[in-house]
């Protein structure tokens, strides 16, 4: 049985394995970013568009316009799933003159985007947004997402 410690952005208190989890989530994002050569930014992003896990390279604004970014994209790659009967989504890559921006499904709806510099390997960045994926998605439960959303909105309202 869990025990409840501190109180969440809502109201509530949040079970202290939940707690655990979110973190545990933010962390794996953390080290994906920092220790994946070429990574500029690196966010989680909840099935309706809202940040759940932003890393620690870049400003929280510039998270927020990631996440509608990814959000677009992810709406994009919906819609050619359904007219063509194509599936769901495992990865976008945009190739940008300066660099690109990489989208992933990493389970429970949520995706994983990713801008990265012009010199990154692709293949390993792919590889590496996988091995997260599998890591942290599996992971994701609807109560862990909302613990992430009410732990980064808490955050950027600091």
């Amino acid at each position: 049985m869990s025990t409840s410690t501190g109180d969440s952005p809502t109201g509530g208190s949040v079970p202290a394995d939940l707690r655990a989890a979110a973190a545990d989530f933010t962390w794996l994002l953390n080290r994906f970013a920092t220790e994946t050569a070429g990574v500029v930014d690196a966010i989680a992003v909840s099935s309706d568009g809202l940040l759940i896990a932003v890393s620690q390279l870049r400003e929280h604004a510039d998270s927020e316009r990631l996440a509608a970014i990814v959000s677009g994209i992810t709406s994009l790659a919906a819609g050619a799933s359904g007219n063509y009967g194509l599936g769901g989504l495992n990865k976008v890559i945009i190739d940008l003159e300066g660099g690109h921006v990489l989208v992933s499904a990493i389970g429970s709806g949520a995706v994983l985007g990713v801008v990265t510099d012009k010199e990154a390997k692709l293949g390993n960045i792919a590889y590496e947004m996988t091995l997260f994926a599998n890591r942290a998605g599996a992971a994701l439960s609807p109560q862990l997402v909302l613990e992430l959303k009410n732990t980064v909105g808490a955050a950027s309202a600091r």
